[in-house]
């Protein structure tokens, strides 16, 4: 007869480095996933981590808190940590949290260059740990129903693309526009990313070159950049995304049958998605999906990787492509002229 403790789920034990905004979805995504459970919480801000628990998690009993990062860090209950710090220190405690053998899920982007990435790499390989870049939206099933219309050949060959992502900034917000893009500051490493992402993942051709420009802030900043990848054989994705722009989280694909949009990639729980697709035959359907809290499945998924040892969805060579794109975006928007990305074919 098997005890009933064997009959228990595994649960993977989490820590969270940064008391960020983006843990009043991460958080109770992490509590309420059947195979994880949070186990400490650190910000360098006194008293941060215990306001943060309070405020997202004031029903669960037993997360430890930390005022520095380290600590956390130290402590051998946790497997895995969730990074949401700013930009430009995602490598650095990245590697950190490696170095202690922890398995690391990491906010968008990864890091602001492919050879960061290609670091990160190295360390996870050594240390025999995952790591993944936190885009939680590709664990949302509308995606997957999107990517069944194409292969059902309703729109026939994808040809076009066009995602746009943004929302007027807030003064809670203008710490996003402080810092130069080099440091990670503006709207491209920002939201862009998901922009990229969502174009990058239609296309089974890589990109051949991309024109962007943009609009620069007084930090150095970009506060909206617009711009062009050329996939070859006249496929092209077109992007936007700005911080001075209504709310945006959609994209739409052009093939040579028909279109397919997705209104809402930022889903919220209880929203309902929407798909949208047409044809040459003057077909028009809108499907209404059943609603599933991305954040949650994106948890569920990382944990039982890590507890199962699978790869996850979300490889570093993704990483390192979506990386190398917004870099050539960013060098197009200050040259003004188009960047040829042949020689990052190194890319392995």
């Amino acid at each position: 007869m098997i005890e009933q403790k064997d009959k228990l789920p595994r649960k993977l034990n989490w820590g969270i480095l940064g008391a960020a905004r983006v843990n009043e979805r991460l958080m109770p995504a992490i509590i309420e996933a059947s195979n994880s459970k949070l186990i400490a919480v650190a910000s360098r801000r006194k008293g941060a981590s215990a306001e943060i628990i309070n405020k997202y998690a004031a029903n669960t009993q037993g997360i430890n808190t930390y005022d520095d990062y380290e600590s956390l860090l130290q402590n051998s209950n946790i497997q895995a940590v969730y990074i949401p710090l700013a930009n430009h220190e995602h490598v650095e405690w990245t590697l950190r949290a490696i170095e202690h053998g922890k398995h690391v899920l990491i906010e968008k982007p990864m890091a602001l260059t492919v050879a960061d990435i290609e670091s990160i790499e190295k360390a996870a390989k050594i240390n025999k740990v995952k790591v993944m870049e936190g885009f939680m939206y590709c664990f949302h099933p509308q995606h997957s129903r999107v990517k069944a219309i194409i292969d059902s050949g309703l729109i026939g060959q994808v040809r076009n693309t066009h995602s746009s992502f943004s929302f007027m900034m807030r003064p809670a917000r203008i710490y996003r526009l402080a810092e130069d893009v080099s440091k990670g500051g503006g709207a491209m490493w920002d939201i862009g990313p998901y922009a990229i992402h969502t174009s990058r993942m239609w296309f089974e051709e890589p990109p051949k070159s991309v024109i962007a420009q943009a609009k620069f802030v007084e930090s150095g900043a970009d506060i909206t950049t617009s711009g062009i990848i050329n996939y070859g054989d006249g496929k092209f994705a077109h992007f936007d995304v700005s911080f001075e722009h209504a709310r945006q989280s959609e994209y739409t694909i052009i093939g040579t049958k028909g279109g397919i949009k997705c209104h809402t990639t930022w889903q919220l729980p209880g929203d309902v998605p929407v798909i949208s697709w047409w044809t040459e035959d003057g077909k028009i359907t809108e499907e209404r999906l059943l609603s599933a809290n991305h954040f949650n499945l994106e948890i569920e998924h990382f944990s039982d990787c890590i507890l199962s040892d699978k790869e996850p969805l979300l490889s570093l060579l993704d990483a390192k492509e979506n990386c190398a794109l917004i870099e050539a975006i960013l060098q197009s928007s200050k040259s003004g002229v188009a960047i040829k990305l042949e020689n990052k074919s190194h890319i392995k």
